[in-house]
């Protein structure tokens, strides 16, 4: 019922210093007398409006379209020649200032005060919380629920793939002439298929990195990834390859990234992977070092391979990977020197590759975890999870190993976590699944008691995964009632705290809570809950802040606003419905019982010509009857026709309920109570109006002259002193 529509009129009328039809020119302006000639003569000899205000306190309005207003044209000079105080139609609401990302745009609700300060006339603030023209975008992505996306099925995702049967050395080049790059024959590839790499060193350098070839990919290295090398090589006589970590071809980092590689005249498929530190992160290139033998080398199906740990499907996610590969002592440690930790060489890892954690208990000791080996996963355990412990052991001698669980290094929980591994002096696998209980949750480490058995211990291949139940699926986490409150009560204190700090200057009364009450249950608030369908603009404050979101609406005016603000609530149908009237009257009691302060009324009255009388007086008596200042706050009057099929007879009597409305209020609310009237369409409604669209509802017409309706509200001003 609000929205306002001014802005949307065909302004082509000269400015005019005093709005009245005398003053324009009828060689440059035709204007459009629905009345005789004699009567539209007398309308304009009338005074503006608000010269017969007199000294009265009386605040005489007109709802205007901020952009109109601020335009300076017309609208502004209509408004300023009549009125007293301006509401804007739509501007101050919170869905045209409130952009999507929460910001407050007050650019031309500023220029709208100050024009208007200006001119002599004060703004009436409206609105700052109702249910429609809001932002609602906004407000419901504030409370949305957050969804994390599904995750895909761990895998392995090549990155770079090389099989040189083409002369593009994308990814590939060598450091210039002591590696010389060529191609064997076709058929002489790997299998005998394709053509392979041909590398020549043709003799032993000063330095191993003095001949290279550098492989490139696309994507460089971050802690904690791992990355996989796959090739097949060969070379005229046995050697071996160093592999160094370059950020960029030639931009050493680190001496090892994928090992050392051994080729012989026989093809090899090499597949290595690693774990990422410190030392190979921010690393693209593998630089192969060929100087240490004078040799040909050839190449070929070169793949780089990144493991993608999302998951698609219920799945197990590995949180911790050691290989022991790297002096990196990520995720493991000691408890000191009863546990000594080393590594084997290079080739003594299980199945004889790489190489494995060697720890060392020389004695037995009184108590087994006198001797400990901790390994700190980075996700703590939770009651009903499941949980996976992979690795290859053995020792010198058997030995039960019992585990406990851990809140930290060092900070025991339970004696039992994933068992009891028994190791033999052959590498043996494990793989243990525990589902966690109230013993084992809120734990990361695992505690290896190794003090029973005085030994030397072997650990490869460690690795810790957990069970996601919830992969595959976006995992949707809803706040609770209780979050979703305190956001709205922040973003409503953000909102009213914004527009009253750029308006406060000139902006000295306010529609704090507009349209609360429930049409069909007037005693009740309005409620979207239930609602099949919401305009794109609706969002009720009350279903998440409760009763209480006018006192906090009260609450914040009080704070932000001038000290002597005059707050309202307002409504509309409150003289066609006596029990909404009532209703608003009951809730303001409520608001006020609550501690916050309500200083007036507002009621709208949308009506007609046929509006009940005798509830208009009725509505009058009981809002009088509060002792709060009322204010008759969006007054415009239809005839029951279009302007087009507007009568004399028909503007008579609206002339009569505009003269009647306004006299029956300055009779029947006491004057010091009498805050004032606002007309909301001071022009009859265009056609393309959403607002009563096409009917003649104004005291101007489109044209801006002035109706009979004019009259009857001047002379219902003329009538205060004597009511």
């Amino acid at each position: 019922m609000e929205t306002f529509y001014l802005k949307r009129l065909l302004l082509i009328v000269p400015i005019l210093s005093v709005f009245s039809c005398a003053d324009l020119d009828p060689l440059e302006y035709q204007v459009e007398k629905p009345l005789s000639i004699e009567q539209q003569e007398e309308l304009d000899q009338l005074e503006p409006l608000k010269e017969y205000i007199g000294e009265s306190s009386l605040k005489l309005g007109a709802g205007v379209s901020i952009s109109s207003y601020n335009s300076q044209g017309t609208v502004f000079s209509l408004s300023n020649s009549n009125f007293q105080e301006l509401t804007a139609g739509y501007g101050m609401k919170h869905g045209a200032v409130v952009n999507d990302n929460g910001e407050l745009n007050l650019d031309e609700v500023s220029q709208f005060v100050n024009h208007a300060k200006e001119a002599g006339l004060s703004i009436y603030g409206h609105t700052l919380a109702w249910h429609s023209n809001q932002n609602a975008t906004f407000l419901n992505s504030t409370i949305a629920p957050t969804i994390l996306p599904a995750q895909s099925n761990p895998e392995w995702e090549t990155i770079l793939s090389i099989d040189f049967e083409s002369d593009d050395q994308s990814g590939y080049q060598s450091n210039g002439p002591n590696a010389a790059l060529a191609f064997t024959s076709d058929g002489a590839g790997f299998n005998g298929e394709g053509r392979a790499l041909t590398i020549t060193n043709a003799e032993v350098r000063p330095n191993e990195w003095d001949s290279q070839l550098f492989v490139t990919f696309p994507e460089a290295t971050e802690v904690g990834q791992v990355f996989r090398l796959e090739m097949d090589i060969k070379s005229d006589v046995d050697t071996s390859i160093n592999t160094q970590a370059h950020t960029a071809p030639g931009s050493y980092k680190h001496y090892d990234f994928f090992g050392t590689l051994t080729a012989n005249p026989t093809w090899k498929h090499i597949s290595i992977d690693v774990t990422i530190n410190e030392n190979t992160s921010g690393c693209n290139t593998i630089a192969f070092n060929l100087g240490t033998t004078a040799a040909t080398y050839q190449f070929d199906n070169i793949e780089v391979s990144k493991y993608n740990e999302n998951g698609n499907g219920p799945d197990w996610e590995d949180i911790l990977d050691q290989p022991f590969e790297t002096d990196a002592q990520n995720g493991y440690q000691s408890n000191g020197p009863n546990a000594v930790l080393s590594f084997t060489a290079m080739g003594e890892g299980a199945e004889d590759s790489g190489r494995a954690l060697e720890i060392t208990n020389a004695e037995v000791r009184p108590n087994e975890w006198e001797s400990q080996l901790f390994v700190t996963f980075p996700k703590v355990t939770e009651v009903g999870q499941k949980f996976k412990l992979e690795m290859d052991v053995r020792a010198d001698a058997v030995a039960a190993i019992n585990t406990q669980a851990q809140t930290a290094p060092g900070a025991y929980k339970h004696y039992n976590f994933f068992g009891t591994i028994n190791a033999t002096t052959q590498w043996k696998h494990i793989n243990t699944e525990v589902t966690i209980n109230e013993s084992t949750a809120g734990c990361n480490t695992i505690a290896f008691n190794l003090g029973l058995t005085a030994t030397t211990y072997y650990f490869d291949n460690l690795k810790v995964s957990w069970f996601n139940e919830e992969a595959g699926q976006d995992i949707i986490i809803e706040m609770s009632e209780e979050e979703k409150k305190d956001t709205l009560s922040f973003h409503l204190d953000k909102w009213i705290s914004g527009i009253m700090e750029v308006s406060k200057s000139n902006t000295f009364a306010w529609d704090v809570v507009n349209e609360p009450m429930d049409d069909g249950n007037p005693y009740e608030l309005k409620s979207g809950i239930g609602k099949s369908e919401m305009a794109a603009d609706e969002f009720y404050w009350q279903d998440y802040l409760g009763k209480d979101y006018a006192v906090e609406a009260f609450n914040l005016a009080a704070k932000y606003g001038n000290a002597d603000d005059i707050l309202f609530i307002n409504d509309y149908n409150l003289e066609y419905n006596i029990d909404k009237c009532k209703g608003i009257i009951a809730y303001v009691n409520y608001i006020e019982e609550q501690g916050a302060r309500v200083d007036g009324i507002g009621t709208q009255m949308h009506i007609n010509i046929d509006s009940d009388r005798s509830k208009i007086i009725e509505m009058f008596k009981l809002l009088a009857a509060t002792g709060k200042q009322i204010k008759i706050s969006e007054l415009d009057i239809g005839i029951g026709v279009q302007t087009k099929d507007a009568t004399e007879e028909l503007y008579l009597a609206q002339a009569d309920m505009y003269h009647f409305v306004i006299s029956e209020y300055f009779k029947l609310i006491p004057q010091n109570q009498q805050y004032g009237i606002t007309i909301w369409s001071p022009t009859d409604s265009p056609s393309n109006s959403s607002w009563r669209a096409g009917e003649p509802i104004g005291l101007w017409t489109e044209s801006f002259t002035r109706k009979l309706a004019y009259k009857g509200v001047v002379e219902a001003l003329q009538s205060k002193e004597t009511n």
